[in-house]
């Protein structure tokens, strides 16, 4: 979080209309499939809403998956302001030694504005085939699958494309992306500590993996409104967000059943043209709007797999609370406003305390997963349950390492080491207790559920991670674990 506030004021000073901002409340936690953590609305360059759902809270960082593409992006246009790289460079130029095995003419052919476009003329996604091909390096994986047509020609969401265009950045820079963009973007911005995954080279990944306050969020995406300039200073080079927030390639990528899809409106450099504007994102529910005609920006984290639903209701509700000028003032919607986002939280997991007549065969029991192995969390092992002396620590152990969690009281019980976590719930009945763990730097929510008539578990993800992690990791980056 930032130590430097945004300027804030009023909806109504802003022309903005409260009641379509309690609208959208209204409709995203009406929403079973919507999850909502954050939500900061900008008008006229001034914050005029903002809130978390407890217990997500404003300092912490969540992770934005592919809304880290957008960062990549910048970086990339910052290096090239300063000639580092060039977008009609050919890929492989940066990569001499992997020039005797690259022999494929389009591959050859891929330019370092195709991967910033997601237009390497690959049909579909080549994650999966690239790391096949080359679990050590990456980027000559990538290179070393032949694409389907021309470069340039077609579009594909490709992991690999941002992760070659990050990989360019820190090669030419010697500097992580992080490191390189803390001088020229993170710290003019105001923008606080971020952390980004990295693979086993050590490189952050480009693609996905950075984790960020919402505040970070909400100024990359008025950097961007304001044509790269930050009170009076440009700090993105002339012309580039024009050039990175333009269609390069026509999509057809999401479409589902005839409606209106946002994910088929174009695609520039790492980011999404919207039915409205534009937007970085990321899965489960991460944006990053910018409406260039109703001069806003909207920076929102979630747990969701209806992305295209979340961006529906901010059209249906959001966009016509933007109105042309101020409104008359005093309003009470705004003060009503402001109480709510002042107090927005989750609600805890059900469950009851524990029986009482059965809290001697509760106390210290072992489970194990059910059916011999956990499903969706192969290395998770064990779950013991002990008694404290105000409530119960709720304990799994995934690959000979532990996750002690606290359960007690009716509402989220929040602990810091080794990971930020809030634990809820409790006994459904007297055999069987039942608590959600989420992890607070993510998107991500585990429900354990203990049974005691035979000792065994499982476990199962509200919204699966998108990568290997172990649960001790769940969360920004902090060293090794």
């Amino acid at each position: 979080m930032s130590v430097h506030p945004l300027p804030s004021s009023t909806p109504a000073a802003q022309g903005v209309d409260a009641s379509g901002v309690h609208a959208f409340l209204d409709a995203l936690e009406a929403d079973p499939a919507i999850e909502p953590h954050s939500l900061m609305v900008l008008r006229h360059g001034h914050l005029v809403a903002s809130g978390w759902w407890a217990p997500y809270s404003a300092e912490r960082p969540h992770h934005l998956y592919s809304l880290s593409k957008s960062f990549t992006a910048t970086a990339a246009g910052l290096a090239a302001a300063e000639g580092l790289i060039r977008f009609d460079d050919p890929v492989i130029s940066y990569f001499p030694e992997f020039e005797a095995d690259v022999t494929d003419p389009r591959s050859r052919a891929v330019l370092v504005r195709h991967v910033a476009s997601m237009s390497s003329g690959h049909l579909a996604e080549t994650l999966d085939r690239a790391r096949e091909t080359d679990r050590e390096e990456l980027v000559r994986g990538f290179l070393l699958v032949p694409p389907d047509r021309d470069p340039g020609t077609v579009f594909a969401y490709n992991q690999p494309t941002t992760y070659t265009l990050a990989a360019i950045v820190q090669r030419v820079t010697g500097q992580s992306l992080t490191d390189y963009l803390r001088p020229r973007l993170l710290d003019p911005l105001g923008i606080g500590e971020v952390a980004w995954q990295r693979d086993r080279r050590g490189r952050e990944l480009g693609f996905s993996g950075l984790h960020a306050a919402t505040d970070a969020i909400a100024r990359l995406g008025q950097l961007y409104l304001r044509d790269g300039v930050w009170d009076g200073e440009r700090l993105l080079p002339e012309g580039w967000v024009a050039e990175a927030t333009r269609m390069h390639v026509a999509n057809a990528d999401g479409g589902t059943g005839g409606a209106p899809s946002d994910w088929q409106q174009g695609y520039g450099f790492q980011f999404w043209m919207s039915r409205h504007g534009f937007r970085g994102d990321g899965a489960y529910g991460q944006f990053c709007l910018v409406l260039p005609e109703q001069d806003a920006v909207i920076a929102l984290t979630a747990a969701t797999e209806e992305m295209q639903e979340v961006l529906n209701l901010v059209w249906e509700h959001l966009l016509p609370a933007f109105g042309p000028g101020p409104l008359a003032a005093p309003r009470p919607e705004d003060a009503a406003l402001g109480e709510r986002l002042a107090r927005l939280a989750l609600p805890p997991a059900p469950g009851k305390p524990a029986p009482p007549e059965r809290t001697e065969e509760w106390s210290g029991a072992a489970f194990t997963p059910y059916g011999g192995v956990c499903a969706e969390r192969p290395g998770l092992t064990a779950v013991d349950v002990t008694p404290l002396a105000d409530g119960w620590r709720l304990t799994l152990t995934e690959g000979g390492h532990r996750l002690d969690l606290r359960l007690g009281g009716d509402g989220w019980s929040v602990g810091d080491e080794p990971v930020p976590t809030a634990l809820s719930g409790g006994w459904t009945d007297p055999d069987t207790l039942v608590a959600e763990v989420v992890f607070l730097e993510t998107p991500h929510r585990l429900v354990v559920t203990c049974s005691l008539a035979d000792r065994t578990f499982t476990a199962r993800w509200r919204t699966v991670p998108l990568d290997t992690r172990p649960l001790r990791a769940m969360g920004a980056p902090r060293g090794s674990v």
